[in-house]
């Protein structure tokens, strides 16, 4: 009997780039995972957290298909219309399949007649997939290896390579390390707008132990008693140093949030090319 749920696989963030045979990549949408449940013309929708969607156009293709019933997975993607990008299939005419290697269960989405809005994922055929994500403006490329099974779970199978911005920005504090961590914990960033010095977020990820040695010593040469910042919402109370904003870095992230913070901010390098006063948030 088909189950009334089965949890959906998650795919690993990974800020590694590759490529290799074997390895799969489809495009990553930007949009919500869907689980569709076909028992003959019956088809419910659900999210990630099994919370119902009310869909019809996705429920009467899914309906339309030419099986007994089904489980499939994937992406409503918000464009001109609501499409279901189909990238899996967990159960297919009284059969479970998530143990089928990833190869074999995409053959089985080949042979069904997919109509809009339903649409079968691509495989994306490029050696430098993220490079191809980042020109074609997508959110990031879904690395999934060869052979591999669906797991109810987050995964190293899957891996996720979000296309990521990059700009400079100004160190105007940091705070302590913690637990076996030396040097500093993060480092606390903005940029200029006009007078003021915005706080854009902190940055944790991107150090090697001698760079967290290095900018520790520099930055305690630059300490100062209170905030440089002007403008500066969410400012860490505890364990944090306030510096000159004399140091530049290069960060890369994923996008600003609603909030213009960093989301997933990683450091890429120092800078010594560039006047922290003429350090903006570069816009599209």
């Amino acid at each position: 009997m088909m189950p009334d749920w089965l949890e959906p696989m998650a795919a690993t963030l990974t800020e590694e780039r590759f490529a290799g045979p074997e390895w799969l990549f489809e495009r990553k949408f930007d949009g919500i995972r869907l689980l569709a449940y076909k028992r003959g013309r019956q088809v419910d929708l659900y999210s990630r957290n099994r919370l119902p969607q009310h869909i019809p156009a996705i429920a009467r293709a899914v309906a339309a298909l030419p099986v007994k019933d089904g489980i499939f997975d994937g992406e409503v993607a918000w464009d001109r219309e609501s499409c279901y990008d189909v990238f899996d299939v967990l159960w297919l005419n009284g059969r479970l399949v998530t143990n089928l290697p990833l190869e074999e269960r995409r053959a089985l989405l080949l042979e069904l007649p997919f109509e809009r809005p339903m649409r079968r994922v691509e495989l994306v055929e490029s050696d430098r997939p993220w490079e191809l994500a980042a020109r074609e403006g997508w959110e990031g490329v879904i690395a999934k290896r060869r052979g591999s099974i669906y797991e109810h779970r987050r995964s190293k199978h899957w891996l996720k390579m979000k296309c990521e911005a990059s700009q400079e920005l100004v160190v105007g504090g940091f705070t302590d390390p913690q637990g076996a961590r030396v040097g500093l914990g993060a480092l606390l960033v903005g940029y200029y707008e006009g007078d003021d010095f915005v706080f854009a977020g902190k940055i944790g990820t991107g150090f090697d132990t001698r760079l967290l040695l290095d900018l520790r010593q520099r930055l305690n040469t630059l300490e100062i008693p209170t905030s440089p910042f002007t403008k500066a919402k969410g400012l860490p109370r505890l364990r944090a140093h306030w510096v000159r904003p004399s140091v530049v870095v290069q960060v890369s992230f994923i996008e600003w949030t609603v909030h213009g913070k960093l989301r997933h901010p990683r450091l890429i390098d120092v800078r010594f090319d560039k006047r922290p006063q003429d350090v903006v948030r570069e816009r599209a």
